[in-house]
C-alpha cells in the first residue's frame, strides 16, 4: 500500500479473535511486486506458493504499454487513446501509476484491482488473461486524484459470495461493487464511523488507519490490518470500524501493506518496504516470520479467497502457529453476547485443582481478577459484571498454577 509515515507512538491491546475450522482451499496469494526482485515498483502480478514460500514468474507485466485492453461492458478491445493531462495514455499501461489494491474474485477467476492514482476498476480475467476496464464509471466519484493519497484505494476484497470491498486511505469513502449483469455494479455507500471505544487510534488518521489491506471473515465483517500494523473490524451494515489492538512481534521498520489467509487461519503480511514477510496469529495477534527461502519481492497488496475463521468463540491458545491440547471442549462461556451483567464458565473434565480467571477491557486493563478451584467432571462459575463497565468487548484469559495461559475468549458486554 502507499508508504506510510511512521507515528510514533503505539498501543498496547490484544484481543482474541476465536476460531476452530479451516480447511481453507487457497493455498497461495497473489502478490503486486517489482518486475525485479530488488526493486520496489508497484508494477507486476506474481502468485506465491503459501506451502513452500515460492514465487511464480511474472503473471502480468503491469508497465507493458501494448497489452491489449479491453472494455468491461461491450467485451470489444479498446483502440482509442484516453488521454490524462498529467498521466498520458494511462489506458495503455495496466498498472500505471502503481497498485496498492487487489482483491481475488474466486467465483469468476478474476483478479480486480485500481490504479493508486486513476479512479477506474479493472480486472483481469485469469483464465484468458485479457485485462478489463469498466469505462462507464468512475470507481470512487472522488474526481482527479493526483498526488492526493487520501483518496487512493489502498484496501480491497472480494467475499466467496461475490461482494467486493473496497476502502480509500482516508475511510471517508467505503465502495460496494459486485458483478452484475454484463457490468460490474459500484456504488459508494458513505464514510467508515470511528467506534467510540476507539478513543485516538482512528480508521481516519494518517498515522493509524492509513494503508495496509482488507480480509473479511466468515460473519460477514471484514478486518483491516493498517499501515501501521493496527487491526480494525469493520461491521459492513453499520460501517462501524472498531479498533481491536495492533500486531506485535514485527520489526519497527515493518509497515503492512498486504494482508491475506492462510490455510491455518493466519494471516500473512507483506510489505512494500521490509525484506521479509510475517504470519499472525489472530488469536493473540502475534507475529512470526514467514519462511521465503528465496527471499522476497516487495508487495504492495496481496490477495487469496480465504475468509478469517471467527464463528467458532471458543479457542485455545496458539503459539508461533502451533496448537497447544485443545480446550474449547473442556471450557464454554455463555451467554456471548451477555445481556445481564453476568455470564457462566462451565468446565467439563478439566484437572482439578485452582485457576486464575482474568478479565480485561479492550485496552488491556485487567477489569477483574477471581480465583476458581475446579474439583468436579463438571462445574459451573457465574461472574458477575459491574453494570458501570463500558458496554463493549472484553477479553477472557484462564491461567493454571504456574500462571500459563490456557484459554482465551472474547466477549461482548451489551
Amino acid at each position: 500500500m502507499k508508504r506510510i509515515v511512521l507515528c510514533s507512538y503505539m498501543l498496547v491491546a490484544t484481543l482474541v479473535i476465536s476460531q476452530f475450522a479451516f480447511g481453507q482451499s487457497d493455498k497461495f496469494v497473489y502478490a503486486v511486486t517489482d518486475l525485479d526482485q530488488s526493486g520496489g515498483g508497484w508494477n507486476a502480478l506474481r502468485k506465491l506458493n503459501l506451502q513452500t514460500g515460492q514465487y511464480s514468474d511474472v503473471i502480468l507485466n503491469g508497465l507493458n504499454p501494448n497489452y491489449p485492453v479491453y472494455d468491461a461492458v461491450t467485451k470489444r478491445q479498446i483502440s482509442t487513446s484516453l488521454i490524462d493531462p498529467k498521466l498520458g495514455n494511462y489506458l495503455s499501461v495496466p498498472f500505471n501509476t502503481g497498485v496498492a489494491a487487489i482483491a481475488f474474485d474466486s467465483r469468476n477467476n478474476r483478479v480486480y484491482y485500481t490504479p493508486m492514482f486513476i479512479d477506474q476498476l479493472r480486472y483481469i480475467d485469469l483464465t484468458t488473461m485479457k485485462l478489463y476496464y469498466i469505462t462507464d464509471k468512475s470507481f470512487t466519484n472522488l474526481g482527479t486524484m493526483h498526488a492526493d493519497d487520501s483518496k487512493s484505494v489502498s484496501r480491497m476484497v472480494i467475499t466467496p459470495g461475490g461482494d467486493g470491498y473496497a476502502i480509500t486511505n482516508d475511510a471517508n469513502t467505503f465502495i460496494h461493487f459486485y458483478p452484475s449483469g454484463k457490468s460490474v455494479k459500484i456504488e459508494s455507500v458513505g464514510a467508515l464511523i470511528d467506534d467510540p471505544s476507539n478513543q485516538y487510534i482512528s480508521i481516519h488518521n494518517r498515522c493509524g488507519g492509513y494503508g495496509g489491506d482488507m480480509i473479511a471473515d466468515d460473519n460477514g465483517n471484514l478486518y483491516i490490518v493498517s499501515g501501521q500494523n493496527h487491526v480494525f473490524k469493520v461491521n459492513t451494515n453499520t460501517r462501524i470500524a472498531t479498533h481491536i489492538g495492533s500486531i506485535s512481534g514485527l520489526p519497527a521498520d515493518f509497515t503492512t501493506n498486504g494482508v491475506a489467509v492462510d490455510d491455518r487461519n493466519m494471516l500473512i503480511l507483506g510489505s512494500a518496504v521490509a525484506k521479509s514477510w510475517y504470519a499472525v496469529d489472530p488469536v493473540n495477534w502475534k507475529a512470526f516470520p514467514f519462511a521465503t527461502p528465496k527471499g522476497v519481492y516487495k508487495s504492495s497488496d496481496l490477495a487469496n479467497s480465504n475468509l478469517l475463521k471467527t464463528k467458532n468463540i471458543f479457542t485455545d491458545v496458539k503459539t508461533m502457529g502451533q496448537f497447544e491440547a485443545p480446550l474449547p471442549s473442556k471450557i464454554q462461556v455463555y451467554p456471548n453476547p451477555v445481556m445481564e451483567n453476568v455470564f457462566t464458565i462451565q468446565f467439563n473434565q478439566l484437572t482439578p485443582g485452582d485457576y486464575y480467571l482474568e478479565l480485561t477491557d479492550i485496552m488491556g486493563r485487567v477489569t477483574l481478577q477471581k480465583k476458581i478451584n475446579v474439583g468436579g467432571e463438571q462445574q459451573t462459575e457465574k461472574v458477575n459484571i459491574n453494570p458501570v463497565w463500558t458496554r463493549g468487548v472484553y477479553l477472557i484469559k484462564l491461567r493454571d498454577q504456574n500462571s500459563k495461559e490456557l484459554f482465551t475468549q472474547k466477549i461482548v458486554v451489551q
